[in-house]
């Protein structure tokens, strides 16, 4: 029979959930806390399934009825009354999501695969440059207009190797809110047609390998630092990036296998790396370190000049670079891009040739290493 007033209130919770159970599938669970709930209990597509209503006494048992009866009315209708109240709950909460809470959730989701300089340069910009523009805004309501006005700011500013990251950033945040259903459409699309022209790309100068010779016997006859040498050397000799090598712990070389690995957090592909190292110039870093006590291969001794360590610590190939060559502007950075080319072209078949570990894992086994340089390359022979 139908349930009464009386009977609702009077109802006492037990150990385990039960119900009172009314008409044409209404019902009141009583849970062993005490709470009452309104259930509707319904079947849609052949399938059983329960649509909450409201807790009792806020929702009367009248007010219950009608919700059930409006139930029953999109079940005649062909609508799941279940899958309604959660669209109707979504879109609620789309109307009241703004584009500075969508940028946090993804800001979040991505900031365990990024590196801590990637992450820093993304919360620098969305706080500084596209929250206090956009970031009270619903992000539904956002137009591609809206989005040029925050791009232009930073354009003005001069900062026009910014603009692409932001633009990127913008594409995929709305990428990600248009995944999550809370946005129709990604308005930061060809946001680059209305885009200041980039900077000419200014490339690193180099050295041809014509040019090696010179090179090498100024390195040799300079008034430089010993450490600084050699760092010069294994530059040429591992074609590394000089922060690779500047930072390198003894602990990442084998002398005894000639090799050098250096574990992915310092690699900028986040994948370990193996380089093969020729063994006699690495043999007198061993012995310089002996009088220098230091625990990584190019950490300068503290007796050094403050401006000296400075110059040893953050860059002592450029410094001596600068130092051996008539190019003051000649960086460490040529070595690593002279090297490249010849490696290709001599070493590229070779399976775990380095150039190919910087985009491949599949071959690090050390002894597919490609150990041995040119013959024929007499410059480099001199360093080695």
């Amino acid at each position: 029979m139908p349930l009464l007033d009386t009977t609702i209130r009077t109802a006492k919770p037990k150990d385990k959930l039960y119900r009172l159970i009314d008409a044409n599938g209404l019902c009141l669970e009583v849970t062993p806390s005490g709470s009452k709930l309104w259930r509707y209990r319904y079947r849609f597509n052949g399938s059983a399934k329960m649509l909450a209503i409201c807790a009792y006494p806020s929702v009367t048992l009248l007010k219950a009825r009608q919700s059930r009866d409006e139930a029953r009315q999109m079940l005649i209708d062909g609508i799941d009354p279940g899958e309604q109240k959660k669209a109707a709950k979504q879109a609620q909460r789309v109307e009241g999501l703004t584009f500075e809470k969508l940028a946090r959730e993804w800001f979040a989701y991505n900031t365990p695969r990024w590196a801590d300089s990637t992450t820093y340069k993304a919360k620098l910009y969305l706080e500084n440059d596209l929250t206090p523009d956009i970031g009270a805004r619903p992000v539904k309501a956002i137009t591609r207009p809206e989005l040029v006005e925050p791009v232009r700011k930073v354009e003005a500013r001069g900062t026009l190797n910014a603009i692409g990251k932001i633009r990127q950033w913008l594409h995929q945040i709305f990428r990600y809110g248009l995944a999550k259903g809370v946005v129709d459409t990604n308005p930061a699309t060809d946001l680059s047609v209305v885009a200041a022209p980039p900077k000419a790309a200014r490339h690193h100068p180099h050295v041809t390998f014509a040019e090696l010779p010179e090179l090498v016997a100024k390195i040799e006859a300079a008034n430089i630092h010993t450490l600084t040498r050699h760092a010069i050397r294994l530059l040429a000799l591992t074609a590394s990036r000089p922060s690779e090598l500047r930072q390198a712990p003894w602990t990442e070389f084998d002398l005894d296998a000639a090799l050098w690995t250096i574990p992915a957090e310092r690699m900028k592909a986040r994948r370990p790396h193996i380089v093969p190292h020729p063994a006699r110039p690495l043999r007198s870093c061993a012995s310089s370190k002996k009088s220098l006590g230091a625990m990584s291969l190019f950490c300068w001794h503290q007796s050094s000049a403050p401006h000296e360590r400075k110059h040893r610590e953050q860059g002592a190939s450029s410094h001596g670079l600068r130092r051996t060559s008539d190019r003051p502007w000649l960086p460490p950075y040529a070595e690593y891009l002279t090297g490249w080319p010849r490696a290709q072209q001599e070493l590229d078949r070779a399976p775990a040739c380095p150039r190919r570990q910087r985009r491949d894992t599949r071959h690090l086994q050390p002894r597919s290493l490609c150990r041995a340089a040119p013959g024929n390359d007499a410059s480099l022979g001199q360093l080695n």
